[in-house]
């Protein structure tokens, strides 16, 4: 994609936060002609020699009027109804759109497996707007219909699982890297052979440009490794990559759950035995199929740490259990052994 060997013009809707931030270093390397469109809010002085469009996609769009793009990057819908706006405007003035979706689409994530030909969730009414954990992947799929309809045969809707890295504003991966680096006894949930998904946001950004600039389009998952990954060689490849001296204590499933402690967002990667198993193992051979690659888990882990090392002290947490709430849980499980 470009023309005439000039730069590939791309749009990208958002680019200052976790994804779009990698998207637009990953861009820049490629010495592509980049305009951000953002609200200005968020990280506003980033990329001070890249073109900058300020409006809101909840009916400020007017300053993408009259652009010409070879592309856009959809980081940031939510709502059917801002999707449509955007792609039926830009369907325009640009010939490609890619909209990062989600694997959380899927209608039956309990189950191992799950690809782009299975059946997505529903909502009962599609003029709710409000985000929630039932809402979040219907809309999703909604928004990859209704770019689809504004410019058929000319979209990429790519559904990454959890996405991990410098930037990440989750902290969720970053919750074990910061754990395991302080050592000691660390409560790890069983069972430790359950399989474990994410993918590096630097991965997904340069297989997203790779596929823009090959004009390619369809549906693909996207989450990693190419090969399975279980939970107990994630935290001792953290281990590794971290250093220390952190002793893990593997822990019952069914313990965790009567004494409350929630999965994914107190434990992250760790969803137990449930409606939500598929999640972490989702088929993503298409992906791998058209180019999709992944940098070893000890390289994100050591430059996910350096980036932690740069957050302020006090920072707050916004995943995984503090260490008092995770001695108390020990001291029990150990109590019943």
């Amino acid at each position: 994609m470009g023309h005439d060997n000039q730069p590939l013009r791309l749009l990208i809707l958002g680019g200052t936060v976790f994804v779009g931030r990698h998207i637009v270093e990953e861009a820049l390397r490629r010495d592509f002609d980049i305009t951000l469109f953002n609200r200005g809010q968020s990280n506003a002085n980033l990329y001070p020699n890249v073109k900058k469009l300020v409006g809101d996609r909840d009916g400020g769009l007017d300053t993408l009027i009259g652009g010409q793009w070879d592309a856009v990057i959809d980081t940031c819908g939510y709502f059917p109804r801002i999707v449509a706006d955007s792609a039926t405007l830009l369907s325009r003035n640009v010939d490609h759109y890619t909209f990062i979706s989600s694997i959380s689409v899927y209608e039956d994530i309990s189950k191992p497996g799950i690809n782009e030909q299975s059946p997505v969730g529903i909502l009962a009414d599609p003029d709710f707007e409000e985000v929630t954990g039932e809402s979040y992947g219907p809309f999703k799929a909604l928004c990859e219909q209704v770019a689809e309809e504004a410019m058929p045969g000319r979209v990429l809707n790519v559904r990454p699982g959890l996405i991990v890295g410098p930037y990440d504003p989750t902290d969720r991966f970053s919750y074990w890297l910061n754990r395991i680096a302080k050592g000691g006894e660390v409560l790890a949930p069983g069972p430790a052979d359950a399989p474990v998904q994410f993918i590096d946001g630097r991965d997904l950004a340069v297989w997203l440009l790779d596929m823009i600039t090959d004009n390619r389009t369809g549906t693909y998952n996207a989450t990693g490794p190419d090969y399975f990954l279980s939970f107990v060689k994630m935290l001792s490849t953290i281990k590794e990559a971290v250093g220390g001296d952190a002793d893990f204590t593997w822990v019952d499933p069914e313990f965790l759950f009567q004494d409350g402690v929630q999965p994914w967002m107190e434990l992250p990667l760790w969803l137990g035995p449930g409606e939500y198993e598929g999640m972490l193992a989702t088929s993503v051979e298409n992906a791998v199929g058209a180019g999709l690659s992944f940098r070893p888990l000890a390289e994100t882990a050591r430059d996910t740490m350096s980036w932690l090392r740069s957050r302020s002290a006090d920072y707050q947490w916004k995943a995984g259990i503090s260490l008092q709430r995770e001695r108390d849980l020990l001291e029990g499980w150990h109590s019943r052994r």
